[in-house]
């Protein structure tokens, strides 16, 4: 996707931010509404969910809070399948919606069911969900021109649905540990320094990289088991580190005492990041340390604030000559 900036309307129906919102791109044809489920009523009444399109049912897992549930479906009829999801009962996590048409209606059954299991691959794939379709039926075939449209169109979706804070498909960055690039070896747009972290006594060791407003722990780091607060077990970053232990992302090394990550795992915050290596709370913003230094993360962060001000403030050569 482009780096350069573009324009997202979003519309508040009700003017409030928590009813109904529409969300659109400027030179996009897509068009996105989006809601709780006790607005359904004024959902049914609008004029885009009779259109063909793709529909996002979410929530929160009714058994484990920490679970967001996600069911993505299509129809030729948006509405009236909604009705019919309503009147069944079977999905009682669903607390919201996101219907996505074509503001042109050129989305056909055949775009819509491409779309469906696209979108659905994308989502497990990114694994911030737990999807609840049973199948991922194969994309249907396309001619050539429409299969590009659609994964344009694809692209505008995963662009403008973390804006409504939606990143069902956005994916995890991928970096190698031994540079700033992606698993193909191409470079990732925003990707700072290596960060390191390391503790002689417990043997901890791990490295890290900022992409994208996500604290990125790279694969084979060596982390603490056994979190060491009792207090606090069950809670906050202590649930964290169990839930990685339990997906198995977070795996014990034989003949050893520590546990070491099958996985890049992207991170909220350095200090989430520095919790689950250590096994306890920690603030990552001093823990982590510019590779090779002793710059922590807060003074590497200093730094950059500072040089961008300086920046911005040095006069220009014309302001210099006045």
């Amino acid at each position: 996707m482009s780096n350069l900036g573009r324009s997202v309307r979003l519309f508040l129906v009700d003017g409030k931010s928590t009813g109904l919102i529409t969300a659109e791109i400027m030179n996009w044809t897509g068009h996105v509404l989006t809601g709780p489920r006790a607005e359904l009523p004024k959902f049914l009444t609008r004029q885009e969910v009779s259109r063909t399109g793709v529909y996002l049912l979410y929530g929160q897992d009714t058994v484990n809070a920490d679970t967001v549930m996600l069911y993505i479906g299509e129809s030729d009829n948006v509405g009236a399948r909604l009705k019919q999801h309503n009147q069944e009962g079977k999905k009682d996590y669903w607390e919201r919606t996101c219907i996505i048409t074509s503001k042109d209606q050129n989305i056909t059954k055949a775009h819509a069911r491409y779309l469906e299991s696209r979108l659905i691959g994308i989502a497990k794939a990114a694994g911030r969900a737990q999807v609840d379709n049973n199948t991922t039926p194969p994309p249907v075939a396309l001619p050539e021109a429409d299969q590009s449209d659609m994964e344009y169109f694809i692209d505008q979706i995963r662009l403008v649905l973390p804006v409504l804070g939606l990143e069902f498909f956005r994916g995890s960055p991928k970096p190698s540990t031994d540079s700033g690039s992606d698993n193909n070896g191409s470079e990732i747009i925003g990707a700072g320094p290596k960060f390191e972290l390391s503790i002689k006594k417990t043997g901890a060791s791990a490295n890290a990289r900022e992409i994208d407003g996500e604290f990125v722990v790279l694969k084979g780091a060596l982390v603490v088991p056994h979190w060491k607060q009792a207090a606090t077990v069950g809670m906050g970053y202590a649930k964290l580190h169990e839930k990685l232990k339990e997906s198995g992302i977070l795996q014990l090394v034989s003949g050893a005492s520590l546990a070491t990550l099958t996985q890049d795992v992207a991170f909220s915050s350095p200090s989430a990041a520095a919790a689950v290596v250590l096994g306890r709370s920690a603030n990552g913003r001093l823990e982590w340390k510019v590779e090779g230094t002793l710059t922590s993360y807060a003074t590497w962060q200093k730094q950059q604030i500072e040089s961008t001000v300086t920046q911005n403030t040095h006069p220009t050569e014309f302001e210099t000559a006045q």
